[in-house]
């Protein structure tokens, strides 16, 4: 059986994001998405709340082959202890390709787990977590963005 992490802030997660999901569930017996915690990223949501998020949109989406957990610490040492043989993420243009390649080949050289790179939907290369933050912070609507429940938690998170 082949398990693979789709890991990620989800500070929201977007359908973006369930979308690469359920494309890993077609190429891995086993999909695990992993809720991080960047430290780069000042999050809105904390971290159980977005993990919570996730379990939700995954469930409603009917992937019951997807598990949903928590990363405590550095990626790879989550992918030895599950024992997945990839890490699976999105690539919605350029820049995501410039982030994620150093990542990719320090995880490779830190435990030689290797990246998948999928290529995002077109319909969705425009819609970021922090774009979608900063439209609710504004009062716009995101629901054809975002799985159900994400924008009721963003709105209270930021006390609209």
């Amino acid at each position: 059986m082949t398990t693979a992490v789709c890991p990620g802030s989800f500070d929201p997660v977007t359908l973006g994001h369930l979308d690469v999901v359920r494309r890993a569930a077609t190429l891995f017996d086993d999909v695990v998405v992993g809720v991080a915690k960047n430290p780069g990223k000042s999050g809105l949501l904390d971290l159980d709340t977005r993990a919570e998020l996730v379990r939700a949109a995954v469930r409603d989406a009917g992937l019951d082959r997807v598990r949903v957990a928590v990363v405590p610490g550095l990626l790879v040492d989550f992918c030895r202890e599950i024992g997945a043989v990839a890490v699976v993420k999105g690539l919605r243009g350029g820049a995501d390709f410039d982030a994620e390649q150093p990542m990719a080949l320090m995880n490779r050289h830190l435990s030689g787990v290797e990246t998948i790179f999928l290529p995002g939907d077109q319909r969705y290369a425009h819609v970021a977590s922090s774009l979608v933050k900063d439209i609710v912070r504004h009062g716009g609507p995101v629901d054809d963005l975002v799985p159900a429940g994400v924008p009721e938690a963003l709105r209270a998170a930021l006390g609209r």
